[in-house]
Parts: C-alpha cells; sequence; structure tokens
C-alpha cells in the first residue's frame, strides 16, 4: 500500500541538520505542511516538552533525523552525551508519536550500526553479527537501539515505524572544517585553497587506495521520501549509490570539478582506515529507487553551494 504524504502534517525533527534541511527541500513539492521545531523551540531531550508537542501539533507523518553527532575525537571524549542524548531524543519522539497517533515514523539510522568487520558488500543482515568500531559504538548502540524501538513498535502495537541507515553522505549542510570534517568536503576545501593560494600540491591522507561509496544528501532525502510511500517492514532498509570510488579517484574528480591540476601527494604515514566499505542497497533498488546523480555532477553541487553557503 502507498503511503500518501499530500496534505499531511509532516514533522521533521533535526531541519537544521545536514539530512534534515535535505528533507525540507525536498517535502517542498509534496503538497504536505512541513513542521519544525528549533532547539530553543523544543528540546528534543526533555520527554515531557516532547510529548507536550505532539500533542499541540499533532503531526501526521515523522522524519526522525535528529541526532547529537560528531568525530572520532568527540565521541571518545564525550560518551555519556552520544550514547545518553541520541537514546533520550529518539525515545522521547518515537513514544510520542506513538502516543499521539502518528501514522507514520521514519527513523534515520546510520551506516555506523555495522560491525567492523562485516561482509563488503555491507547486508541489513549484519546487524549485531559482530563488534563495532570503538571509535563511535557510543553513537552506533544509540542507533541501533531507535532501529530496535521501531521493530518494537511494529511487533507490540502495530505501528507503521520504518528505518533507513544512509551511506557516507555529502553535498549542502555539510562540515567543512578541516580539523573534524569527512574526506570528501575537506578535500573540496584543500583544492579550492591550493587554487587560491596556486599551491602546486594536495596533500591526502595515506595511499589512496581504500574504496569508498558516496551519497547526494539530496538524493538521500529523495529516497527517503521515497521510501516513507511505498516501505513497510522492520528490516532498517540501506540506502546508497551502489557505486564505490577509490580515495585517488575521489581526489581527481574533485580536482577536475575544481578546476585545478595540482600534484597529488600521498602521506602514507597517515592511516588508510577501512579499506573497503560499501552498503548493498539492493533492497532498496529492488522497490523502485535508484536516482543517485552521478559523483562529479554531485560533487559539482555541493562545491557550487559551498561558495555561496560556505559550511
Amino acid at each position: 500500500m502507498t503511503y500518501t504524504l499530500t496534505g499531511k502534517r509532516v514533522f521533521v525533527a533535526g531541519h537544521r541538520g545536514m539530512v534534515g534541511g535535505a528533507l525540507v527541500r525536498r517535502l517542498a513539492s509534496e503538497g504536505c505542511e512541513v513542521l519544525t521545531a528549533s532547539r530553543a523551540e523544543l528540546d528534543l531531550t526533555d520527554q515531557h516538552a516532547v510529548r507536550d508537542w505532539f500533542a499541540a501539533h499533532r503531526p501526521q507523518a515523522v522524519f526522525l533525523a535528529a541526532a547529537k553527532v560528531g568525530g572520532i575525537h568527540a565521541n571518545n571524549s564525550y560518551p555519556v552525551d552520544f550514547l545518553a542524548q541520541n537514546l533520550q531524543l529518539q525515545t522521547n519522539v518515537i513514544t510520542s508519536a506513538h502516543e499521539t497517533g502518528v501514522e507514520k515514523l521514519l527513523f534515520l539510522g546510520s551506516s555506523c550500526i555495522y560491525p567492523k568487520f562485516a561482509e563488503q558488500p555491507i547486508r541489513e543482515e549484519a546487524l549485531l553479527t559482530g563488534p563495532l568500531e570503538p571509535t563511535n559504538e557510543w553513537y552506533a548502540i544509540a542507533k541501533i537501539a531507535g532501529i530496535k524501538l521501531c521493530q518494537a513498535y511494529r511487533r507490540q502495537h502495530g505501528a507503521d515505524f520504518i528505518s533507513a541507515q544512509p551511506t557516507n553522505l555529502y553535498g549542502p549542510g555539510d562540515n567543512y572544517d578541516l580539523a573534524n570534517s569527512h574526506v570528501l568536503p575537506a578535500l573540496l576545501r584543500k583544492f579550492h585553497e591550493a587554487k587560491e593560494a596556486g599551491v602546486p600540491e594536495v596533500v591526502v591522507w595515506g595511499t589512496g587506495t581504500p574504496l569508498r561509496e558516496f551519497l547526494h544528501v539530496d538524493d538521500l532525502a529523495d529516497a527517503l521520501v521515497f521510501l516513507m510511500k511505498v516501505y513497510s517492514d522492520e528490516i532498517p532498509l540501506n540506502v546508497g549509490s551502489g557505486v564505490e570510488v577509490s580515495i585517488r579517484e575521489l581526489a581527481e574528480t574533485i580536482a577536475k570539478v575544481v578546476g585545478y591540476e595540482a600534484t597529488l601527494t600521498w602521506d602514507s604515514s597517515k592511516p588508510d582506515g577501512t579499506p573497503r566499505k560499501l552498503m548493498d542497497s539492493s533492497r532498496l533498488h529492488a522497490l523502485g529507487w535508484n536516482r543517485a546523480r552521478g559523483l562529479e555532477e554531485g560533487i559539482a553541487d555541493a562545491y557550487a553551494h559551498w561558495l555561496v553557503h560556505g559550511g
């Protein structure tokens, strides 16, 4: 059965974030009323405040994209914050959604929910089959708990609550701070600054051999809206492009987009990380969504947005 968003009140929790912002942009064409609440307006870790907000606004559909996020250093330094705050906000939103009769909820997971040494490409069945990556296990455990809570509401109460976890994201709203950004926005900034300064080389961590998958955040939003309409099951679905590139290929594509042929210098003293990380999104593609844009096109869009808006 197809769920329609037309004419519905749709709450995007976490609309100031990268994914939440993309969802707001995507929902603009769905003929629905998009509900948002800033942190100043609603503290999602406050159970009573969340319950009161849901009772007052009565959303009919919810995209739960809010989360406390951070890099390796933050996860290692503040494990209580990443575990407790994410558990609190997820539980508050999901339970309040059920209590107020929300028709459908989509919970956003993360690819870090999977075991560190999961077989590649990573299928949904890999969940809870091995130990997690220690550097972000606090965040991962909270996300797993959110997925399981949605499954529990389906089993015990018949609630139409679903989950999805994206691959590596990039695009509008990304973090371009070289101290703690991910590889794609970091390389975009490095090449741009090298071009501006006329520096002849760009130094990249590692050997350039690891394989990674990337998805433009607006494509993720499109996939999530698609799933909200057509998917209803307890299996948390992977959302990815299905295409992997080496870090070397990524750097070369970014150089082409920026328009600067700098010499690539590989700092092999720095870690490569996992040799390969690819999500198996065959379930999503079998449902009928496989509209991820090409990497060069997506990076060009991200670069144009960053030049205007920063990040």
